[in-house]
Formats: structure tokens, sequence, C-alpha cells
């Protein structure tokens, strides 16, 4: 007995197409624009696919698109196999509101610049069997798999999240492996769409479901220089072919130079642009991702309880959040422990460097105080703690986190486990 705490070929597009692509900066890649004045799109409720909701010129834009891409289809019979995500566009399904709404709102509601970009991406997932690729053999990316580009967990509002984080590649070995010449480009694109589709599968394409991913993107290490010619492949992709796909962009591990050219950047984003991006100086990734998502979904290596072999084995077991301020010592108290049991804990504190401990209490008198775990110092790259303890007695477990030599407030969070003994 357990007790745990839980403390698409048609026809040819249009000629009005999208803004005119001009050199890309690392950074206007990152953050997915092109140029400023294709940013000037109008404010409106996010994740809102509500039909009700919807301007009255909204809905005309909808009912257009929805006209003329019957229109550009039926002339030369492709119709009934015009689908995105496994949702047809249109059968009245709506769920192809939400997908059409995303292609509208990426264009301003321009119904002819919508079409456009509708009729090139269904030609672009055909081409490169989009549909399909999840299922793609492309194992020889799988040493990528849960650092470059992953998928992992849910934030607090339920959307999927994929992290991304090219560090790795400042190994020029690792980097003319995947981008030496054209050929690997090519072929890390297809790895990389894979992961993105994975992700999509799990949005709702409903309204008032979950209709868009986060992406965590950790820029630690990443050779912004070399970079430069694949990002611009991987973003201009995304952008035109998987619009309004992402909710929000939280930047961890910020650099200098990113955090000032942002800021040049910024008086140029509208308002709701903005409104997406979380940018988090280089030591507060914990700090800056449990705003948004909840321990047990994030990483160890981001300070998170979610260890790589949890990912198995169902949903996370949930974790108590706490606060650790400066100049204080918290100690968690688990009590009710049985002689016999095990206690099975994480405990995490993010960017440590502060002192853990853990002992034992029995409740009887004149027993000893057992050291589980003697003092010491946590340095600020360990990742979370998982340790386990058999009580010969009853009694309590005593977790300690000692901050008092630093003045930063720290986020951190435990959950635990007791297994009763079982008669024999």
């Amino acid at each position: 007995m357990d007790s745990s705490s839980s403390p698409l070929s048609l026809q040819t597009p249009l000629t009005e197409s999208s803004p005119k692509h001009t050199k890309k900066t690392l950074l206007s890649s990152l953050i997915g624009t092109n140029t400023p004045s294709s940013l000037r799109t109008p404010s409106f409720e996010e994740d809102n696919y509500f039909i009700n909701l919807l301007k009255s010129s909204e809905k005309k834009a909808l009912q257009d698109l929805k006209k003329h891409l019957l229109e550009s289809t039926t002339s030369n019979g492709t119709e009934a196999g015009v689908s995105m995500w496994g949702v047809p566009l249109l059968g009245g399904d709506d769920r192809a509101d939400v997908i059409l709404l995303k292609f509208l709102r990426a264009r301003d509601f321009r119904v002819n610049e919508s079409l456009n970009m509708i009729l090139k991406c269904l030609s672009w997932r055909k081409e490169f069997n989009a549909d399909t690729i999840v299922e793609e053999d492309l194992s020889q990316f799988k040493e990528l798999e849960g650092v470059i580009a992953y998928m992992q967990g849910y934030d607090k509002e339920g959307h999927p999240v994929c992290y991304n984080a090219y560090g790795l590649f400042r190994d020029k070995d690792m980097y003319e492996r995947f981008f030496g010449d054209e050929e690997k480009l090519k072929k890390f694109l297809r790895w990389r769409v894979q992961v993105l589709e994975r992700g999509i599968r799990l949005l709702h394409f409903k309204p008032g479901g979950v209709n868009s991913l986060i992406q965590v993107t950790d820029l630690k290490d990443m050779p912004k220089r070399e970079l430069r010619v694949a990002s611009n492949h991987i973003m201009s992709l995304f952008q035109d072919n998987y619009p309004e796909m992402v909710a929000r962009k939280i930047f961890i591990n910020v650099p200098w130079y990113f955090s000032m050219l942002y800021s040049m950047f910024s008086p140029f984003l509208t308002q709701r642009t903005k409104s997406k991006f979380v940018i988090s100086k280089e030591g507060n990734a914990a700090e800056t991702l449990y705003k948004f998502i909840r321990p047990e979904d994030i990483p160890v290596q981001y300070g998170g309880l979610s260890f790589p072999s949890d990912l198995q084995n169902g949903p996370p077991k949930p974790a108590s959040e706490f606060t650790v301020k400066g100049g204080e010592k918290v100690n968690i108290q688990i009590e009710g422990i049985e002689g016999g049991a095990t206690i099975t804990w994480d405990i995490v504190v993010g960017g440590w460097d502060l002192e853990y401990s853990a002992e034992f209490v029995p409740n009887a008198e004149g027993s000893y105080t057992i050291a589980v775990e003697k003092p010491r110092k946590i340095g600020s790259s360990e990742e979370a703690i998982h340790n386990s303890f058999t009580s010969k007695e009853s009694g309590k477990m005593i977790l300690s986190v000692d901050n008092t030599a630093s003045r930063k407030k720290k986020v951190a969070a435990y959950r635990y486990v007791v297994r009763k003994c079982t008669a024999t």
C-alpha cells in the first residue's frame, strides 16, 4: 500500500504572397519574425476560436476563405482530400475552423493571402510527407532525442511543451555530422518536423480546447554564428506551415547580447507579439519555468522533477512547490512513517548553491536521530536528488534546505512516496 504527497497538389496559389523575406539575424529567426512590417498584427484574445466571439469582419473572412478554398480545390477535383493533421478542411468540422482561423490570423484576416498560405502549406505537406512523418524511422537522430529538441510534459494550462537546446552543436564534430552539407541539413529538418508533429498530435483543434504549444528555447552555449543558416531554415519552415501554433516562447539562459538585441527589436513588436515572449537570464531558468509549468513536468536539468526514466511510466507524480528565501533555512517534515516502511523522495532547488541534508527522527524517546544524508553543499549545476530510506522504527523524515549564506530567493519542489511494510 502506497501513500504519496500531492503537496496536403492543388491549383497554383494566388499571386499575392506573404511578406517578402529579408536577411534574418539569429534573433529574428529564434523569435519567429521577419521584417518589422510583418509584425503589425491586430490584437485578439489568445486561443479564442469560438465563432460567436469573432468580429463580424472576422466571421466574413472565415466564410470567404472556406468559399475560395472550395473553389480552388474543386477546379481540380481534390476537395475530398484537403485536410491537415487529420482534419478535413471542407467538411463543416469545427476543428477545421480552428485551423483556418490560425492561417487567417497569421495574415491579419486578409483572405487572399491566407488562402495562398494554406495552398502552399498543403502542397508542402504532400511533398514532405508530413502526414506520416511521425511514423518514419529517423533513428539516426536517436542521440538528439531528449537533448536538442523534444516534447516533454505540459504547462499549467495544458499546453504541450517543446524544449529546444542547441548548445551541443558548439562541438565542431557534432555540427559537421548534422549540418555539414545541404543533404545533412535536409535530414535534420525532417527529424525536427517529426518532433513538432508529435506535439501537434497532442492538440485538440477544438474551440475552447488546447490548440497551441509552449516553446522553451535554451540559449546556453548556443553557437549563434554556426547555427544561423539552420535556424533560418527551421523558423521559415515553421512560420510558413505551422501558423499560430505557439502560444508562448520562453527563452532561458539568455546571454547579455541576446537581451540587448531583443531590447532594440522590441519597439517594433506589437503588444500581443511581445506578450508571447518570456526572456530569462542565465541562472533563472527554474524560477521562470515554475511560473508556467509544474515542477514535475520540468526536466531535471532545468530545476524540475521530470527524470528521463519517468517518461515511460505514465503521468508524473505531483510535487509540492515551496520557496526558500535568502538567509532562510527550510525544514520539510514528513511524519507518520511506520517501522519497516520505505520512504522515497525527490527534492530540487532551482540553481541550488546551498546546503542540503536529510535525517530520520524516531518517535521513541531515547532513540537516536539518523543522518540519512549528511549536510553538504549542492552546486548550482546539480540536478534533483532522488533517495530512499527504510526505517526500523516509526518516526519522521526531515529534509533541510539551508540558504542562510545567500540573499537570493530560490524556487524548490519535493515529493515523496511511503511504502508500508508488507507482512510475509
